[in-house]
């Protein structure tokens, strides 16, 4: 074959690298005589794409620039396997100027007939090469164009016919839907895979939006790769998946850089092993895989499968099809579950704990979980008159809402619920960020030794709780960055936010202290007030939960929860009307004579709970379980 002069690699390079495929008006490395070429070049094809999309342009998927191909056969004879172009299948008759070798442009038009319903494929492809055909030598006789329909594409490739992937690959697109970079990205990965680990690869499969008529200019390209496991002897399978896993994505990576194509490709590999129960179970991934993909390379395993599939011959099991059912079911219990999960935990201390902090900045220990919501009332709706009724009432029903659930009183949490609590959560809160600033402005003649000594104070029972009894004033930065910050427990902002507090102290001692030095030092005691508070919450509820014995006995559940020095017992968790009794803790770990209790009291013992609060279970408890609870009662793990 005469070699072009016209077009050479470094021309289909420089075409390939320009991004949506026009060709560069100055290239600098080139000489004076070829950039001249290349800008007639450019010219000619610009506006034959134009000519084409402005006819066409829906069903036009891609044109590229094809390196010069091999003379075509004189009339008679035949036409190699993989040659382009069904008009070359009819005789040709002979041109009055035929284009010469070196002056050729060969262009491949790849044209979507998935949608088309009025005329067959023949007379589609006809159609399109007449007229598209026409376009070309109205703006240059050299220009030859070859049509292919998408689908005949695809059809090539499940014919075990790869010669115009290959061709593609080569090629320069100068206009692209996506499809084009997809076939060549995918070719190029596919070859370098295959020169590697041929005696492993079963399949090479184009798959996604792209075979689904979905493709667009940045649709991912979605590959996958079965790998023959079947006669690995010296690893594991799953070694022998991972290691090639992990060579074949980066061969991924490699081709995405020699091709300068940017669309994520991404690369799914099974063994053969899995890949079989999978259609087994009848994943519907590998359903979807089988009906959509397109080989690009395949050993006599993918093609057959996708028939059988056609043919209807491949069909869940009963097994499968109950599993499916089942795990719908499974999933809405665990939707229904989250749903009462987040009305117990996530929205009530969503508010809970911004209304502690409230109550703290105005200058109140925080208290307990039961007790805030009549506290913000008697303070700030009855005395201060600083917050309207409604936002408590928001509170309380959130304290309901979570014991309700609790007690089993509350069996579903739909949705619709949840998004009225949200709702109003959303409204507490921002109306409780206003509160903090009416708060913060009728404080405003107050010392900032007040503020000072309220987070030397919280800060000191944080400290308590991670085993540090004592911090001197000098000590409690120094001990709030070593114990708090360094260990990950607390951001390093709100080290910033002390610092900013401790030196508004300092300037206020040497009485050097201005507005503005008291509006930052307040400013960034609100975060740090709100952070620790809730830091403690969540530290005693996992110390309660440590120490909480969760009991069976008959029909009815029952609870122990041990604090540092005493016990509270509860007979039945879902009981409407609670029997609660507490009995101190001996030292040997037995429980001394039960006395009546109540609920109230259990949640003061623990808003006063000390930490560090180790507990632990000693064997005399055990039987005294058995005298509270009858000698059939069980302990429940993980409940």
């Amino acid at each position: 074959m005469k070699k072009s002069k016209s077009i050479n690699p470094k021309q289909m390079k420089a075409v390939s690298n320009t991004g949506k495929g026009e060709l560069p008006v100055n290239t600098p490395q080139l000489p004076p005589e070829m950039e001249k070429k290349l800008k007639a070049l450019k010219e000619k094809l610009d506006s034959f794409k134009s000519k084409v999309l402005e006819k066409f342009g829906d069903y036009i998927v891609g044109i590229t620039l094809l390196p010069p191909e091999k003379p075509l056969p004189k009339e008679g004879e035949p036409i190699a396997e993989g040659e382009l172009g069904k008009e070359e299948k009819e005789p040709r008759k002979e041109e009055k100027e035929p284009a010469k070798e070196d002056q050729k442009i060969n262009l491949l038009i790849v044209v979507d007939d998935t949608t088309s319903q009025k005329m067959t494929k023949d007379e589609l492809h006809q159609k399109f090469s007449t007229i598209i055909k026409k376009m070309a030598e109205e703006v240059d006789k050299n220009i030859i164009p070859q049509s292919i329909l998408l689908t005949d594409l695809w059809q090539n490739c499940y014919d075990a016919k790869y010669e115009l992937n290959k061709l593609i690959s080569f090629g320069a697109p100068i206009h692209d839907t996506g499809m084009l970079a997809a076939v060549k990205i995918a070719e190029i990965h596919k070859t370098m895979v295959l020169k590697k680990f041929e005696k492993y690869i079963l399949s090479y499969v184009l798959a996604g939006s792209l075979t689904q008529g979905r493709a667009t200019q940045t649709s991912d390209i979605d590959v996958w790769i079965v790998i023959d496991d079947t006669d690995v002897k010296k690893m594991t399978r799953v070694e022998l998946k991972d290691k090639l896993r992990a060579i074949i994505i980066g061969m991924g990576i490699e081709a995405g850089e020699m091709t300068g194509i940017k669309n994520k490709l991404n690369i799914q590999v099974y063994i053969l092993t899995d890949f079989w129960e999978s259609l087994k179970e009848a994943n519907p991934i590998i359903f979807t895989l089988l009906r959509d993909g397109v080989p690009f390379y395949d050993r006599g395993i993918f093609m057959p499968w996708k028939q059988l599939l056609r043919m209807g011959r491949i069909k869940p099991s009963r097994e499968a099809i109950d599993l499916f059912m089942s795990t719908g079911e499974q999933s809405i219990s665990r939707v229904k579950l989250r749903l009462k999960d987040m009305g117990m935990e996530d929205l009530f201390y969503a508010i809970l704990t911004p209304s502690q902090a409230a109550l703290m900045l105005y200058g109140l220990p925080p208290p307990t979980p039961r007790e805030t919501s009549e506290v913000m009332e008697d303070i700030f709706v009855k005395k201060e008159k600083m917050l309207e009724k409604e936002y408590v009432d928001i509170l309380r029903k959130n304290v309901e809402l979570r014991k309700g659930i609790e007690h089993g009183e509350k069996k579903e949490l739909s949705g619709t619920e949840l998004d009225v609590y949200i709702k109003n959560a959303d409204k507490y809160l921002k109306r409780i960020r206003e509160l903090f600033t009416e708060i913060e402005n009728r404080h405003d003649e107050r010392s900032i030794l007040g503020l000072y000594d309220e987070i030397v104070t919280i800060i000191r029972d944080v400290l308590k709780m991670e085993g540090v009894e004592k911090a001197q004033d000098d000590e409690i930065i120094k001990l709030f960055e070593n114990e708090l910050v360094s260990t990950g427990k607390v951001p390093a902002r709100f080290l910033r936010d002390l610092n900013e507090i401790v030196d508004a102290k300092r300037k206020h001692d040497a009485k050097k202290i201005t507005k503005a030095d008291i509006e930052k030092a307040r400013k960034g005691s609100t975060g740090l007030i709100q952070f620790l508070i809730e830091y403690m919450q969540r530290k005693r509820g996992r110390e309660l939960e440590r120490a909480r014995i969760r009991l069976k006995h008959g029909e009815k559940y029952g609870e122990v929860i041990l604090f540092e020095k005493v016990a509270f017992v509860i007979h039945d968790i879902d009981a409407k009307e609670q029997r609660i009794e507490k009995a101190l803790l001996k030292p040997d770990g037995s429980l001394g004579p039960l006395q009546e209790s109540s609920l109230e009291e259990m949640e003061k013992e623990l808003a006063g709970m000390k930490f560090p609060g180790k507990v632990f279970i000693k064997e005399p408890i055990f039987e005294d379980l058995k005298n509270i609870f009858g000698r059939n009662v069980e302990v429940l793990l993980n409940y």
